[in-house]
């Protein structure tokens, strides 16, 4: 028997979706014959009697998800998120950078520094890699920070905003699409597969259209995921490491883009579990060391 926590927040717990994410992960862990308990920030002194952490609240290198991150790796506990994946996924030029090394196909992709930021620099870039482009906060998360330009004046106001928040941004060719791909890893394998179907006229999973709808979450059985999308989804989380990943990608003409790696992938109970239940099962039988 393993002794398992989840680290989680007050605002995780308010949401319907995740409360009972929450619980399913914790019905897991009884099933397996482990106990499990809800940890919150002010009982991190506690974090030492368990054998293994999930963490399930906004993880950033600021943020107290991070300190839970390393305090456990420093103790010697099983932990998901690694503070690697903290580090790298919340800063998206490296984790680019990492995607490139390994060859994993990305959109074409730049780095501008603040000097960069031109113009100049707008107008060959719209000439090399078309318009729109997107650009993107290093640090951003759930589509905060990315936005789509099409003329050299947006591309300077925006990327300077951008620029308040880290020292570069993140150039990108715009690939267009009605949905994204999402693959939930683990150890270099996968949990969960689902297809982020956007809300009429809009370009990311994240924004609502006019009449107020979301995207639509659809499952996607893991084995009858296409076998390019799991090979390219399996190279990128090789490349980040081997904690809990989601990996969002785009499917162009057969082809597969990775636009980013995720840590701490979204797990909300009715949507990434949808067509993979046994997702939670298998978080929980990784943490307790099971097989």
């Amino acid at each position: 028997m393993a002794r398992l926590a989840i680290f989680t927040e007050r605002y995780t717990i308010r949401s319907s979706v995740e409360l009972t994410a929450l619980t399913e992960f914790r019905l897991a862990a009884f099933e397996r014959g482990h106990e499990l308990d809800f940890l919150f920030k002010n009982e991190l002194k506690y974090l030492k009697n368990y054998d293994g952490i999930l963490i399930r609240a906004l993880t950033d290198p600021l943020n107290t998800s991070y300190v839970v991150a390393r305090t456990a790796e420093m103790l010697g506990k099983r932990v998901l998120d690694h503070s690697d994946a903290i580090r790298v996924c919340c800063d998206k030029v490296n984790m680019y950078a990492r995607l490139m090394r390994a060859d994993v196909p990305l959109p074409e992709t730049r780095f501008l520094a603040e000097s960069e930021v031109t113009a100049v620099s707008a107008a060959h870039l719209f000439e090399e890699l078309g318009a729109p482009l997107v650009l993107k906060a290093p640090n951003s998360s759930f589509s905060a920070y990315v936005d789509k330009v099409t003329t050299p004046e947006a591309f300077v106001r925006v990327g300077k905003r951008f620029l308040r928040r880290a020292d570069r941004i993140v150039v990108q060719q715009y690939l267009p699409s009605e949905f994204d791909w999402r693959v939930i890893t683990l150890a270099g394998r996968v949990l969960a597969v689902v297809r982020y179907e956007y809300a009429p006229q809009q370009w990311k999973p994240m924004d609502r259209s006019q009449e107020g709808e979301w995207a639509k979450v659809v499952g996607v059985p893991r084995d009858a995921a296409p076998p390019g999308l799991v090979a390219v989804a399996l190279a990128a989380a090789r490349a980040i490491g081997d904690s809990l990943y989601g990996v969002d990608l785009k499917e162009i003409d057969g082809e597969y883009f990775v636009i980013e790696v995720n840590d701490n992938p979204t797990i909300a109970a009715g949507e990434e579990d949808q067509a993979n239940p046994e997702v939670y099962g298998e978080i929980i039988a990784h943490l307790a060391g099971d097989g």
